[in-house]
C-alpha cells in the first residue's frame, strides 16, 4: 500500500533547506546497504568501476535481495577487474548461459558484456563510448539513446538499457550515470564526460509518488518527462546538483526502518535536523 503523503508547503529557501537536511543525515556511505550501489566500493579504477556499475544498474529491478545475489553473480566471475578480464574475453555464453534475473536471461547478460568487451577493445572506456555518443548525438537524451543502441544493439522485449526513444524514464541508466559522474560520501564517481548539473533524476514511481507530494511535479505518469521536470524543479533550488537529493529521499520506503511515514513527521515538523556523526 502506497502512503499518502500531505502535499508539503514549503517553498524555495525554506524547501532547500529541509532537503539539505535530509541530505546531511541521510547521504551517508552506511546507509548504501542494499542498495546494488554498494558493488562499486569494490572497484578503486574507474575502468573496472563502470563496468560494476553498468551491470548494476541494468540489474536493479525486483526484490533488493535478489537484485544483489544477482549482480554478485555476475560480478563475481570477473574477479577484481572486470576491465582486464572483459578485454581477455568475449564469448560469455558459457560462463553466464544458465543465469536468471526476472526478465533478464543469461544470454542478455552474456551478450552485453561481449559487446562491453568488443567497445572496451576498440575504445579503451565505457566513459570514451560516452563521449562520442554525447557528440553525435547533440544532446544527453540524443546521445543516450546512440549509448543505448552501442552496448545492446539487440534491443529487443525487456531491454536492459532502456533509452530515451523508448519512452521510459530510463532510470537504471540515469541511476547509473549518477554513480558515475557524482563524487560524495555516497556517489563514487569517476567520470568527467558529464558535470553533476548535466545529470537527470532517476525517476521510478517511489521518486515519481515524492515528488508529486513535494511539489516538484504536477505530472501524473513518471515518464521522461516527468523525470525532466522533477530536474528542472531540482536545479531551481541546486543548479549545479540537481540529482543531489536522490539518495537521501529512496531511503524512505526502501531501507528498513526508514519508511515513508517518518517522512511525512519530519515534512510536518520541519525543524532544523541536526546529524550525530
Amino acid at each position: 500500500m502506497v502512503t499518502r503523503l500531505e502535499p508539503l508547503r514549503l517553498k524555495g529557501p525554506k524547501l532547500k533547506a529541509f532537503l539539505e537536511g535530509l541530505y546531511f543525515v541521510y547521504n551517508r556511505r552506511e546507509l548504501v546497504h542494499p542498495d546494488p550501489l554498494i558493488f562499486l566500493y569494490d572497484y578503486d579504477d574507474p575502468l573496472d568501476r563502470e563496468i560494476a556499475g553498468l551491470v548494476s544498474s541494468c540489474l536493479a529491478y525486483g526484490r533488493v535481495a535478489q537484485i544483489l545475489k544477482s549482480v554478485q553473480k555476475i560480478l563475481e566471475p570477473m574477479g577484481s577487474h572486470p576491465h582486464r578480464f572483459l578485454l581477455r574475453h568475449s564469448d560469455l555464453q558459457d560462463l553466464f548461459g544458465d543465469f536468471k534475473h526476472r526478465f533478464t536471461t543469461g544470454t542478455q547478460m552474456a551478450d552485453l558484456l561481449a559487446q562491453t568487451s568488443k567497445i572496451l577493445r576498440e575504445q579503451g572506456s565505457i566513459e570514451a563510448l560516452m563521449k562520442d555518443c554525447l557528440r553525435m548525438g547533440g544532446s544527453l537524451t540524443g546521445g543516450l539513446n546512440l549509448f543505448a543502441r552501442a552496448l545492446e544493439p539487440k534491443r529487443a522485449g525487456f531491454s536492459l538499457l532502456t533509452a530515451p526513444e523508448d519512452g521510459s524514464a530510463c532510470k537504471r541508466l540515469l541511476l547509473w550515470l549518477k554513480w558515475m559522474v557524482r563524487r560524495d560520501d555516497v556517489d563514487p564517481g569517476g567520470w568527467n564526460v558529464l558535470s553533476p548539473r548535466d545529470l537527470l533524476m532517476p525517476t521510478d514511481t517511489h521518486i515519481h509518488h515524492l515528488a508529486l507530494q513535494l511539489g516538484l511535479t504536477r505530472r501524473k505518469q513518471a515518464d521522461l518527462k516527468t523525470a525532466i521536470e522533477i530536474t528542472q524543479s531540482f536545479a531551481a533550488l541546486t543548479p549545479e546538483d540537481p540529482t543531489r537529493y536522490d539518495f537521501a529521499l529512496t531511503r524512505f520506503g526502501i531501507r528498513t526502518g526508514l519508511s515513508l511515514t517518518e517522512l511525512v513527521e519530519l515534512q510536518e515538523s520541519c525543524a532544523p535536523m541536526k546529524a550525530q556523526r
